[in-house]
């Protein structure tokens, strides 16, 4: 089983956003025996609460599910459970070596990492912007982007 967490600061508006879209496309592909995926903040003060309202009218807008979401913060153990790590910007990434991201087994990027000729380095933090759109399709490209690699690298 390959197992994907998407990592942001709160966990209400960019992660679950990615979880959500990403497990669209593996129930899409029928790949949900083969692909698990979550999501996490590297904050704790959103931990128990369900997506922020921007995201879920953006995933609403799409069809996209999202039901039984709630934040959660990034647990050590994550690291060992977890083949891919894929955060929303830099300062996700710095946030994770708190948790052990020492494991040299698992891969860590940001999901921007993964979207072609992109002019983002970042994901932009729609709970910031107020642009749940613009996030939208960054995510909805990063991720179709990285159900692709995944697939190429794991499930030749």
């Amino acid at each position: 089983m390959i197992r994907v967490l998407f990592v942001c600061l709160g966990n209400i508006c960019r992660s679950p956003m990615a979880e959500a879209i990403f497990m669209n496309l593996i129930r899409k592909e029928g790949l949900e025996n083969e692909i698990q995926v979550d999501s996490a903040g590297t904050g704790n003060w959103n931990v128990g609460e369900p997506p922020h309202q921007g995201t879920k009218n953006i995933l609403t807008k799409y069809n996209i599910p999202f039901g039984g979401m709630r934040a959660r913060q990034v647990e050590n153990k994550d690291f060992s459970v977890f083949q891919y790590i894929i955060a929303m910007d830099e300062q996700n990434i710095e946030d994770l070596s708190m948790f052990g991201g020492g494991n040299k087994n698992i891969y860590i990027r940001k999901l921007s990492d993964f979207v072609p000729d992109s002019n983002w380095s970042n994901v932009p933090d729609p709970y910031y912007t107020g642009d749940f759109d613009e996030t939208y399709e960054l995510v909805s490209s990063g991720c179709e982007h990285l159900l692709t690699f995944i697939k190429d690298k794991d499930m030749l």
